[in-house]
């Protein structure tokens, strides 16, 4: 099942047709640990990566709690913007400077104590700039407790150009 009917209704990008994935859950959960500090420390577990939706489980720590018995809304924005970044990856490959350039995040409401899930999908994706989306649940898959569209800067490729 592909959620992300935006982007997989052309299936193209860059004149390549994407199928599959192309990174992996397991290099994706690999880059978390390794690459992104704040986000390695929430113990990301990635469910599922496809070629423009990617979901991922952060499991539920005491740490998250703020006064008033709710999850942060930094671990909310930390778990989004490695989601956008992990379903950036799964269309363009390993690119570790792929970077946000903005994130808007609405909460809608407040999140119960328990695994933060999150849901993301690629609306738009051109040679520089990837538009996205992450719904985010709290405890209960049913429960939406934030929306976030974000925007990745994709680096350029070849001679003097990060990839």
């Amino acid at each position: 099942m592909i959620h992300c009917k935006f982007y997989l209704s052309t299936g193209v990008w860059k004149g390549e047709r994407v199928k599959e994935a192309k990174v992996s859950a397991a290099e994706l959960a690999e880059m978390a640990r390794e690459n992104v500090p704040l986000v390695g420390m929430l113990a990301i577990q990635v469910e599922s990566v496809l070629p423009g939706a990617v979901t991922i489980r952060v499991p539920y720590q005491d740490e998250f709690i703020r006064p008033g018995g709710t999850v942060s809304g930094a671990v909310l924005m930390a778990v989004a913007d490695f989601a956008m970044y992990g379903v950036v990856l799964s269309l363009i490959g390993r690119v570790d400077l792929a970077v946000t350039t903005n994130l808007s995040i609405n909460f809608l409401r407040r999140p119960p104590p328990g695994d933060v899930l999150a849901k993301a999908r690629i609306l738009k994706l051109g040679k520089r700039l990837a538009v996205g989306e992450v719904f985010l649940h709290g405890g209960d898959e049913e429960d939406l407790v934030a929306h976030v569209t974000a925007t990745y800067s994709i680096p350029p490729q070849g001679p003097g150009g990060a990839r």
